[in-house]
């Protein structure tokens, strides 16, 4: 049993407060809510009951805030856990919410990583596009089966290759920085090896 030490509402947020349980902040409820279930500061409750409190009152407004953050663009589950996390909703009126939001199709990282192979590929190699996925969370068997579908790296790595030296003399230092922006963009050293190999217009080793 723990005890509710202060009830603050949110500054940017001013429907909303913020509970804490002894001294360290917990969640973050509607004053709504706070009214509705007769919280006060010195009440003694479970955690679990305010988690209860919290996940039944307010996941349709979670709900709706999740929808809002991604109504620009795809978003992955774990953006979209951490948006509401930092929103001060419970990890089970977080779980509830994506749960529907998975079911009813809103969130699907295989799709993301799909959908983001499709646009970065001919920008951005595979190793720098499965960084990227990783650091969205996207899982390893989400994030291979959508690299599987590149299927010729060798090609955009040519055209990333030919759009840096545009407008620029074919020379041997020019060249040498084209290889190493292949390799910043994610192409791995033997493709950007080659890639410029092809390029270059004199008989000079480059390596």
């Amino acid at each position: 049993m723990k005890v509710i030490t202060d009830i603050k509402p949110q500054q940017k947020t001013p429907t909303r407060c913020n509970i804490f349980l002894n001294n360290l902040f917990y969640c973050g409820l509607e004053l709504e809510t706070v009214m509705k279930f007769r919280l006060k500061v010195g009440q003694e409750i479970e955690e679990e009951k305010l988690d209860e409190i919290q996940c039944d009152s307010e996941r349709l407004k979670a709900t709706e805030r999740a929808l809002t953050f991604l109504s620009n663009r795809a978003k992955t589950k774990r953006q979209v856990k951490e948006y509401l996390q930092k929103k001060g909703y419970t990890e089970k009126t977080v779980s509830a919410v994506l749960e529907k939001l998975i079911e009813y199709k809103y969130v699907s990282d295989e799709n993301y990583a799909e959908d983001y192979v499709r646009v970065y590929s001919n920008k951005k190699g595979k190793r720098l596009i499965a960084m990227e996925l990783k650091q969205k969370g996207v899982s390893d068997e989400d994030m291979q089966s959508a690299l599987n579908s590149i299927e010729n790296e060798e090609k955009n790595a040519q055209k990333v290759a030919e759009k840096y030296l545009r407008n620029k003399e074919k020379s041997k230092e020019n060249i040498l920085k084209c290889y190493k922006y292949l390799i910043s963009k994610g192409f791995d050293y033997d493709l950007a090896k080659q890639t410029v190999e092809r390029i270059k217009t004199d008989e000079d080793d480059l390596f």
